[in-house]
């Protein structure tokens, strides 16, 4: 897990998500009345999760005119029952904040308890292999995604296209015939301080991307066998990546393989954990 909370979402995409469900407040809650009548809110785990984006929902119930008593930190892993947050204040400001608040916690901690469970996969076999997860969230999602897979103790395999040097073969096709030993030099002459990673789909391309100067082989849907073949025989020149259908199923296999990190999409994918809520009058 991690050691403190990954990084807030800015403040913008916070008044974003109320302004998308609220835009004009709460007719229902107005209609009836509401207003000001004290209130009080609590989060909790229905289940074992790693808890995600409690922070933001503390800052959409905050934003809406509530008051934030306790908090549990991302990262942190609970129990069922386990208390996420609790929050005072006016019932029309709860009532408002609730649904969005809710399902934020419930998304994020879903990705986080995904990641995490690959992470423990994976360590159990190579405590010091690193689980990776893509660029490859829902678009628009990108922020929750990120804070999520950190806060279950993996890391951004890529931000985005514009942090990180990936050669795919989709690439190598606009220049054909030209050596990939050169198509690498170019690469680390335009960006000398980055690592080149390539992309690879069979063992012979691995070996030929170790030879033309990769310092990160990407090995594309190889079975653990395939994996362990490349890593036995290029072991200590490269960092090997094992992508492609990475979960908590087959990490173990592909740590005991002898991938240096695990490439995975899996977690942005996985089933949202469930947060019970209740409102009372205070």
């Amino acid at each position: 897990m991690t050691l403190f909370p990954p990084f807030p979402l800015s403040d913008a995409e916070i008044e974003h998500f109320l302004a998308e469900d609220a835009p004009y407040g709460d007719l229902t809650s107005r209609s009836l009345g509401l207003g000001a009548q004290p209130g009080r809110m609590r989060f909790a785990a229905r289940g074992a999760m790693v808890a995600c984006a409690s922070e933001e929902a503390a800052r959409l119930i905050e934003r809406a005119g509530g008051r934030i008593e306790r908090l549990t930190a991302s990262g942190t892993a609970l129990t069922p029952g386990a208390e996420i947050l609790a929050a005072t204040g006016p019932a029309a400001a709860l009532l408002m904040a609730w649904k969005v608040a809710q399902t934020l916690v419930e998304t994020a901690s879903g990705i986080a308890s995904a990641a995490a469970a690959i992470v423990a996969a994976a360590r159990a076999e190579r405590p010091e292999i690193v689980v990776a997860c893509t660029r490859k969230a829902m678009p628009g999602t990108r922020a929750v995604a990120v804070k999520a897979i950190l806060a279950g103790g993996a890391t951004p395999h890529r931000l985005g296209l514009s942090d990180s040097l990936l050669l795919f073969p989709e690439h190598r096709a606009f220049f054909p015939g030209q050596p990939l030993a050169e198509t690498v030099a170019r690469l680390k002459a335009a960006c000398p301080e980055r690592r080149v990673v390539v992309e690879v789909t069979d063992a012979a391309a691995a070996f030929e991307a170790a030879a033309a100067g990769a310092e990160v082989i990407q090995l594309e849907k190889f079975s653990p066998e395939a994996v362990a073949e490349v890593a036995d025989a290029l072991a200590g020149r490269v960092t090997i990546a094992a992508a492609g259908g990475i979960n908590a199923d087959n990490a173990a296999a592909y740590a005991r393989a002898g991938a240096d990190v695990l490439v995975t999409s899996a977690p942005y994918w996985a089933k949202p954990r469930d947060v019970a809520v209740s409102i009372d009058p205070a």
